[in-house]
């Protein structure tokens, strides 16, 4: 499945997220307007975004974008599950995929086969902590991918991702001088934003590259 134009529009939130946080954080109050034209947006389906969130852990955007666009080339761009499981984990791992990912993305096909289990429906009036204890169900999937998922395919506007690297090495540029940040000081910093942490996370990810990140 893929979104149409219109289903890309700027979230309904976005605009009076951004308003907020530039009256509230003088670092947000430099970078929204440098971006002002761009925002998160949800570009696939529920199994594409949580198959290309998977293909890029603890990888960068780079390797990231390759490794999604040879699933495509294999798969096609409806990126089924009935075609992954038609991929043994050899011909995925020959798809540039390490073991334990082509592991991962078998997984998360049977996950999306099985009914019920990933209902759109059941998903919009659950709390974020009940939809990521659901996608943690998954193997491979842990707390950051499940963030992501609620990021980028739910919209969902007060995501703070503190186990994300690049989010914490965004803080620390923009807020500590470029010295390494804890958790801890990352939430203290992360309180002004709420509820809108998600839209202030986008904004400082944006910043440290050249392209906006994107699931």
């Amino acid at each position: 499945m893929r979104y149409s134009d219109a289903q890309r529009q700027r979230p309904a939130y976005w605009s009076q997220a951004c308003e907020e946080l530039i009256a509230r954080d003088r670092i947000l109050r430099k970078l929204i307007p440098v971006y002002a034209d761009e925002c998160v947006q949800a570009r696939h389906g529920p199994y594409q975004t949580l198959i290309r969130i998977i293909v890029g852990q603890q990888v960068s955007l780079a390797l990231g974008h390759k490794l999604w666009h040879q699933l495509l080339q294999a798969c096609g761009a409806e990126l089924l599950p009935d075609c992954i499981l038609s991929h043994s984990e050899a011909q995925l791992r020959a798809l540039g995929l390490s073991l334990r990912k082509a592991q991962y993305v078998r997984d998360a096909a049977v996950f999306f086969q099985q009914a019920g289990r990933l209902d759109p429906a059941w998903w919009q009036p659950q709390d974020n902590a009940a939809i990521v204890s659901q996608l943690c169900e998954i193997r491979g999937v842990g707390r950051w991918s499940a963030e992501m998922f609620l990021i980028f395919f739910l919209g969902r506007p007060d995501v703070l991702p503190l186990d994300d690297t690049a989010l914490l090495k965004a803080i620390s540029h923009h807020y500590f001088s470029g010295e390494p940040v804890s958790r801890f000081e990352a939430r203290e910093v992360a309180q002004a934003w709420a509820p809108w942490r998600t839209v202030a996370s986008w904004y400082l990810w944006r910043s440290m590259d050249a392209a906006a990140v994107e699931y």
